[in-house]
């Protein structure tokens, strides 16, 4: 997380057991009991297991996983519209799982703003009523609310829509308008539960490109929840993959492609591609072992070079790529099939080039 200063939210220990009115099912899960078993022994349904997870100040956290995972409740837990099991939230160092409703209240209408899947846009009122409504029920006055979410629908391109009507937009400018109501909330965390998922695929790339750019201009610290896996690369500073309420995996975007933590996540990431965005540094191995291994038939690439300038190097070595600095200096090396999985996402050919047979 270099680059980032300090803690946002940290997640310590969260569980969540639905229809556990006695906490058996709590006490089987916290007991490591499987998912299936607490419901077979308890009829409780685990939602969330030991989730501990530290997001940094201006971070782009993604959070995905297939449905019923137990990501949407991970992050309504955040804001306790879900209230945990067991566990602790903190933001900015205050514990938002101890605060009563006044300071809950308050840290809804201050500190974290959510934006929804669905638009929820009130049909009778314009474009600008609807994104300074939260600010309306929090008590901002009309003039300043007003300000605010104009400022708010410029920054996502809508400034000529101020006095449309939901009926008068597309899908893209309603999810627009709701991206619009969190950011005129002016909190320095926003949660964004799965905001592009009910988008077509051209639409939906356009938000994401638009995100990208209002969090260059914003930064805030986000966590954006999504099941799809390129959305999660394309936007993601890092990325939690959850399973049965557990996370089984968190990195950078090309860690957890390019180095699957179990056959899962290797089978949840076999058809994502990254090229353009790896690069020899992202995937070299820098440890002492590495370094010390000496051959001949050097192919030396440089480590701030990408995927695509690698392959050609690497389909005609016999050794491991060897990665230098501007300098000259040797930083790393770069296994074939580590390449490999890199550049194709067919498991045979990974395969078969870790067993030293050509990629084709």
């Amino acid at each position: 997380m270099s680059g980032y200063e300090g803690t946002a939210l940290s997640i310590r220990g969260l569980y969540k057991v639905f229809a556990d009115d006695h906490g058996d099912g709590l006490r089987l899960a916290e007991g490591g009991a499987s998912k299936e078993a607490v419901q077979e022994q308890t009829g409780a349904v685990v939602g969330l297991r030991d989730i501990n997870i530290e997001i940094a100040t201006g971070e782009l956290f993604v959070v995905m996983g297939l449905s019923g995972c137990g990501k949407s409740t991970l992050v309504r837990c955040i804001n306790r519209l879900i209230e945990p099991s067991v566990g602790q939230v903190w933001l900015n160092g205050r514990e938002i799982t101890a605060m009563n409703e006044d300071e809950l209240r308050e840290v809804r209408r201050h500190d974290l703003a959510m934006v929804f899947q669905h638009f929820g846009l009130m049909p009778h009122r314009s474009v600008l009523d609807n994104v300074a409504l939260p600010l309306e029920v929090g008590g901002v006055a009309k003039t300043e609310r007003r300000e605010r979410a104009g400022e708010a629908l410029e920054l996502v391109g809508l400034a000529d829509w101020l006095d449309s009507m939901p009926n008068q937009l597309s899908g893209g400018m309603k999810q627009r308008v709701g991206l619009a109501r969190g950011l005129a909330m002016e909190t320095p965390v926003l949660l964004m539960d799965e905001p592009f998922s009910a988008l077509d695929p051209v639409i939906r790339r356009d938000l994401q490109d638009e995100l990208l750019a209002l969090q260059e201009s914003v930064q805030k610290t986000i966590v954006f929840i999504t099941h799809d896996l390129n959305e999660a690369v394309r936007v993601g500073d890092r990325i939690a993959i959850m399973r049965d309420g557990a996370v089984v995996q968190l990195g950078a975007p090309n860690e957890v492609v390019l180095n699957p933590a179990d056959s899962f996540v290797r089978e949840f990431t076999q058809d994502v591609r990254l090229h353009g965005m790896v690069t020899a540094a992202s995937i070299m191995d820098s440890s002492a072992e590495a370094l010390a291994v000496e051959t001949e038939d050097r192919y030396v690439v440089l480590e701030d070079a990408v995927l695509d300038e690698l392959v050609p190097a690497g389909l005609s070595a016999t050794q491991p790529l060897q990665v230098v600095n501007r300098a000259g200096a040797l930083v790393g090396v770069i296994p074939l099939e580590r390449l490999a999985r890199a550049m194709v996402s067919d498991e045979a050919a990974v395969a078969a080039t870790s067993e030293g047979e050509e990629v084709a």
